[in-house]
């Protein structure tokens, strides 16, 4: 038995930033701004030549004279310029995203509305080496009983003579953060139409200016918010 995957209708954007807004009780609601789009379509992909569809989208518009000439002959397709940012969106069945072309502008109202849940993925940031005691909330070692300068380790992280190895997988130092991850069921609360601004509830990841994937939300309904 075979399930075809459904993929839900997204767009690239950026981080601004967060602040909080008031509803009309007077509750504070912590929000995230993200510029969503407008994105450009760089190529597009189909079942019959690639086995799977998908739109190549463009955004942030980056100089020219910082682009090489193999990158340049690609963007040329869609004559909108170079850009900082390249992805692809993948979509299945009745989206949004099919019948778009080369050279296709796409933005926020065309995607997204106020009301609705969306997954937003980016990449965390990233915060150099860490010991596990930070990166994974271990305990550590006790401060007495012959503990000397090894109160951060983790201990033991091996078997005896049988199967004499360190799992794959164990728990331990290395660098911390600058991973994929994906925050899911985050409402927009408030939509700008003319500036392709999302106010989302709660926290994205990654930086200020970093680039997010916006999709609609996969666990929830993207019915708008009664009025």
């Amino acid at each position: 038995m075979t399930t075809n995957k459904i993929y839900q209708d997204g767009l690239l954007g950026k981080k601004i930033g967060m602040t909080q807004i008031f509803d009309e009780q007077g509750h504070c609601i912590p929000v995230t701004l993200i510029e969503a789009g407008p994105c450009y379509v760089l190529s597009v992909k189909n079942e019959e030549k690639n086995g799977y569809q998908a739109v190549e989208f463009g955004f942030d518009a980056k100089k020219t004279q910082r682009v090489n000439k193999a990158l340049m002959g690609h963007f040329a397709k869609a004559e909108k310029g170079a850009f900082k940012y390249v992805k692809e969106v993948r979509f299945s069945g009745e989206s949004k995203l099919a019948g778009l072309s080369v050279g296709s502008e796409v933005t926020a109202k065309d995607i997204f509305s106020q009301g609705i849940f969306v997954d937003i993925t980016g990449v965390s940031k990233g915060k150099g080496f860490a010991g596990v005691v930070k990166r994974y909330g271990c305990k550590g070692q006790p401060a007495t009983r012959g503990t000397h300068e090894d109160r951060r380790n983790i201990g033991s992280i091996g078997n005896r003579a049988r199967p004499g190895k360190v799992w794959k997988g164990r728990k331990l130092a290395g660098h911390m953060g600058f991973e994929t991850v994906t925050t899911q069921n985050l409402k927009v609360v408030a939509f700008d139409e003319s500036k392709n601004l999302l106010m989302v509830k709660g926290a994205v990841p990654g930086p200020k200016g970093g680039m997010v994937v916006i999709k609609n939300a996969v666990k929830k309904s993207c019915k708008k918010q009664a009025a």
